[in-house]
């Protein structure tokens, strides 16, 4: 099992998380500056020629990158507070690499977020529902950051629905 794990803005993959996610296959966690550009999911890909990722797990603004990419390569994910409505509507990304199955997504928000306002993400879930599998969960004392006991709760969710 391949998971690419995509941080936020001026984040990192702290190694409480990262141990969670070892457990379950080979966590590729790249170090990403969205300071120049908030959207690389071609840029981020490219770091990984040789990998066929299972699944994408992201938070904030990589969660909004790990959208895409599971989109684009039809593999499921698990996002923390995508900002989604700022996900550019002429996004052009070349023909897929992998054999594209169904991306279902399972999307963590939190009621009380500051950075990512959560009625802005619904609003875009609202618009661009597709075929693609969506569980929802809105948590409304949760702010932006995703706490430890949280996080490894989703992560073991999320897998528990996947056969692998």
């Amino acid at each position: 099992m391949n998971i690419l794990y995509l941080h936020g803005l001026k984040s990192k993959l702290n190694e409480e998380k990262s141990t969670i996610l070892e457990n379950y296959g080979n966590v590729f966690a790249p170090d990403i500056d969205y300071s120049r550009e908030h959207i690389q999911p071609l840029q981020i890909l490219q770091n990984y020629p040789e990998i066929e990722f299972n699944v994408i797990i992201g938070s904030s603004m990589g969660a909004l990158n790990g959208y895409i990419i599971s989109d684009w390569i039809g593999r499921p994910a698990l996002l923390f507070n995508p900002p989604l409505s700022r996900h550019p509507e002429n996004i052009n990304l070349p023909k897929e690499k992998f054999t594209r199955v169904a991306s279902s997504k399972q999307i963590i928000l939190g009621g009380k977020d500051e950075v990512v306002d959560p009625k802005e993400t619904l609003a875009f879930l609202s618009n661009h529902l597709q075929e693609d599998e969506l569980e929802l969960k809105i948590y409304p004392g949760l702010g932006h950051r995703i706490p430890p006991n949280l996080f490894e709760e989703q992560v073991s969710h999320f897998f528990s629905k996947l056969c692998y």
